[in-house]
């Protein structure tokens, strides 16, 4: 699959607006994350700010078996593909195990989707989710992924799938990785060589000697 063409589909197919802002809203908690996995680098965290971090780190929510669940999700919304890994390659499910645990309201939502996922999978192939061949996920995901054409009796797990959908992105768009993946460069001095010479001209204006003199002058690149 290409991850650009998959994703785009998928943002067409009924991913809001509100995913940017729940990115942004949870850029800090995937740090957050990131400092638990090491065991260190909190020192910037204020001592309630730490026992909260250790508490949720201590904390399990979902079984080995959704987190599974998950994993196989993530990866089908965002696969790796020659720029970079996939959801799960940047620990998308242990981000989004973290933001059940500090955002309770998307613990029942989550957790009876996976619930309806699995009945789904029984009632269509008499397997778990889990079990099922790449193809037969597909199948059921297909019919969940696209809110405007999704049947009214998939409504359970449109739901579930838009949630699970803007968690993922949202966990991998926060990470370096993600930043990459979009050519997010943040912010970077700039290299400036001063007013150009022809709006110097229209102004009757120019650089003294010794300013000249006392300037950095920046090459350009090749073909820049």
């Amino acid at each position: 699959m290409d991850r650009r063409a998959s994703l785009k589909t998928l943002l067409i197919g009924g991913l809001s607006a509100s995913v940017i802002a729940e990115a942004c809203k949870n850029a800090d908690k995937v740090k957050v994350q990131k400092q638990d996995a090491a065991s260190t680098n909190d020192a910037d965290r204020m001592p309630e700010e730490k026992a909260y971090n250790k508490k949720l780190k201590e904390e399990v929510f979902f079984t080995t078996d959704e987190m599974a669940t998950i994993s196989v999700l993530a990866d089908i919304i965002i696969p790796k593909d020659e720029v970079s890994g996939s959801a799960s390659d940047v620990k998308v499910p242990e981000f989004i195990e973290f933001i059940v645990k500090d955002q309770p309201e998307h613990q029942v939502p989550m957790r009876g989707g996976i619930r309806w996922l699995e009945l789904e999978s029984i009632k269509r192939f008499d397997k778990s989710f889990n079990k099922l061949a790449p193809t037969e996920q597909l199948q059921i995901v297909d019919d969940i992924a696209y809110p405007e054409k999704a049947k009214k009796e998939f409504s359970q797990g449109v739901s579930f799938f838009t949630l699970m959908r803007n968690l993922t992105i949202s966990g991998f768009y926060t990470t370096e990785v993600g930043f990459k993946d979009v050519g997010y460069m943040g912010n970077r001095p700039n290299q400036w060589n001063g007013v150009p010479d022809d709006v110097l001209k229209k102004y009757n204006l120019a650089y003294t000697e010794k300013e000249l003199k006392e300037c950095i002058s920046y090459n350009k690149a090749p073909g820049a």
